[in-house]
């Protein structure tokens, strides 16, 4: 196991997967980590739909432009916020905001517990939105905010430009 802030180094989006598949323990792994997300007052506003399936993967991949790598993956999981949980509440706000950085905190445990369990998996929020509700069944106030296509990786992609912390770091002033 890596330590965790090798972790972070470590994990890369995959866009190429081998045909092997994601086995159900190591799935449940991956679920089970992104419920322990932080969210908003405990509320855990995040729902997961799971494709596995050769012909809901590639309509899902048709409705995010064409990325065609996402019906590829053995495993698609399409995450969703639930705008009316937050919203119960934190009204308005919770309902378009925290709801979406509940979500976003969920999903970036999946992948880094997919990195961990060696495997590798891609954040896509280029999609319609629209389609994929349509494609899913997935009714409103439920709203689908990325889909993440995950295997076993085919590629090992190089380590991505980062920005020094003296550009984005910034100290108040007294």
């Amino acid at each position: 196991m890596l330590d965790i802030f090798d972790l972070f180094k470590s994990r890369r989006s995959i866009r190429s997967f081998t045909s092997e598949d994601i086995s159900n323990e190591d799935l449940e792994k991956i679920l089970e980590a992104a419920r322990w997300a932080p969210s908003a007052g405990n509320i855990q506003p995040w729902e997961f739909i799971i494709i596995r399936r050769p012909e809901t993967k590639r309509e899902i991949a048709k409705a995010a432009l064409n990325q065609t790598f996402i019906e590829k993956a053995p495993v698609v999981i399409v995450v969703c916020a639930n705008e009316v949980r937050s919203g119960w509440t934190y009204g308005s706000r919770g309902a378009n905001l925290y709801c979406i950085q509940d979500t976003a905190a969920a999903i970036e445990n999946m992948l880094l517990a997919t990195c961990a369990l060696g495997l590798g998996a891609c954040w896509v929020g280029a999609f319609y939105e629209d389609e994929v509700r349509r494609i899913l069944k997935i009714p409103r106030g439920l709203r689908p905010v990325a889909i993440i296509p995950m295997g076993h990786p085919d590629e090992k992609p190089s380590p991505p430009h980062k920005r020094a912390l003296r550009e984005m770091v910034h100290y108040e002033s007294f």
